[in-house]
């Protein structure tokens, strides 16, 4: 099949260090490798900064002449057309403009990945955007859902003609990631994450306060990451002692992965994380994890087995679980163990690319079924 891969909250190609664009890239290796040519649309980014009526005016606008470019060269024989039209990310600040519209235009499979409802949203200034998300959900024969909040967000749309299908977060690996390497002293503790505001500076500053409640415990914390707060992010944790915090700044892929391999314990409180590939990465490496169940967390994990998970905004049970594991060379090995084992057979590319072909193969069906009843034809 040609498929047309839209992203509206990033550019697919822009260079952007973030799990929202390795996620794409990783979606689109899946589905080339089950034999598909998969087309990235070269569109703006569509993420909206405010809910203000002229922004998503002016987006509106951008994307209608897209449609109609797109469209006229697919009907006029410039370029091949889709088979079926496939979106990963949308939501009230980045809504599918494109997709509903161009998919029943060409009478294609539309669907969507890691698509989510903001209820709250439907009655505040941002009300206007959720409709249009909304009617896209509506329009969709399939939407994949990486976690089970955004699976209980789309419950709304399950229906004859519109599937769920889960497709659990998997990273891609250019080659067998390195093991845990052991060493003498104290467990080493590491955080991967960008210093930016909003949710990661909370989850810096949360790590920052549980840390302090066992710093009579023997440990050091090894931190990757660079961004605009990172002044603010260093202050969190001036309390602690010389040399406890090594501050490794902004690392390429390779070099992380590298030094996951040389610590114990990966500990990222991830307060509203949307799932996030580090824990995966993490665990590649052979080290178990230690968070919050919140958000899209669970989904990453096997909590009491390759993880431990605190009850969202729990730091004191938090404190409490990292001390006992820190306390516990046998738990930790048996825990990374598993880890490993985890990501390496069931979080790959591979098993991502056989649920892909499965809920594809489902969309198609739901697009004939759709197609029969507006020809007249039976329900089912």
């Amino acid at each position: 099949m040609r498929i047309a891969f839209h992203t509206p909250l990033n550019l697919f190609d822009d260079g952007g260090v973030s799990g929202d664009r390795r996620m794409a890239r990783q979606l689109v290796g899946s589905l080339e490798s089950l034999g598909h040519v998969v087309e990235p649309v070269k569109a703006g980014r569509g993420y909206l900064r405010d809910s203000s009526s002229a922004s998503l005016a002016h987006l509106e606008a951008e994307a209608a002449g897209l449609r109609e470019n797109l469209l006229a060269n697919w009907r006029s024989g410039t370029a091949p057309p889709p088979d079926l039209w496939f979106t990963y990310h949308n939501y009230y600040r980045a809504p599918d403009l494109l997709g509903p519209e161009i998919a029943a235009a060409l009478d294609i499979p539309y669907v969507t990945a890691e698509a989510s409802d903001a209820a709250r949203r439907a009655h505040d200034e941002w009300a206007p955007h959720t409709a249009i998300v909304r009617r896209g959900l509506d329009a969709a024969d399939l939407h994949f859902h990486f976690t089970d909040r955004d699976r209980q967000g789309l419950e709304l749309w399950r229906r004859e003609g519109i599937a769920l299908e889960p497709l659990p977060p998997f990273v891609a690996f250019g080659k067998e990631p390195p093991r845990h390497i052991d060493h003498d002293g104290a467990p080493r503790l590491i955080t991967i994450a960008m210093m930016r505001e909003g949710t990661k500076q909370n989850s810096y500053l949360t790590l920052a306060r549980i840390l302090d409640r066992i710093r009579d415990d023997d440990w050091s914390l090894s931190i990757i990451g660079d961004g605009r707060k990172r002044s603010e992010i260093e202050q969190a944790f001036a309390g602690f002692s010389p040399g406890r915090i090594a501050w490794l700044g902004l690392l390429d892929r390779e070099r992380a992965l590298a030094e996951l391999a040389t610590h114990d314990v990966f500990v990222w409180p991830g307060v509203r994380e949307a799932y996030g590939l580090v824990y995966l990465e993490a665990q590649a490496a052979g080290l178990p994890v230690v968070a919050f169940d919140s958000g899209g967390v669970s989904a990453t994990v096997r909590a009491g087995e390759t993880a431990l998970l605190a009850p969202e905004g729990d730091e004191p049970a938090f404190a409490a679980q990292l001390s006992a594991l820190l306390r516990d060379g046998k738990r930790r090995a048996a825990m990374g163990t598993a880890a490993r084992r985890f990501v390496l057979t069931e979080r790959t590319m591979a098993r991502a690319a056989q649920r892909l072909a499965e809920g594809i193969a489902i969309a198609c069906r739901n697009r004939d079924l759709k197609r029969s009843i507006a020809a007249g034809g039976p329900a089912s």
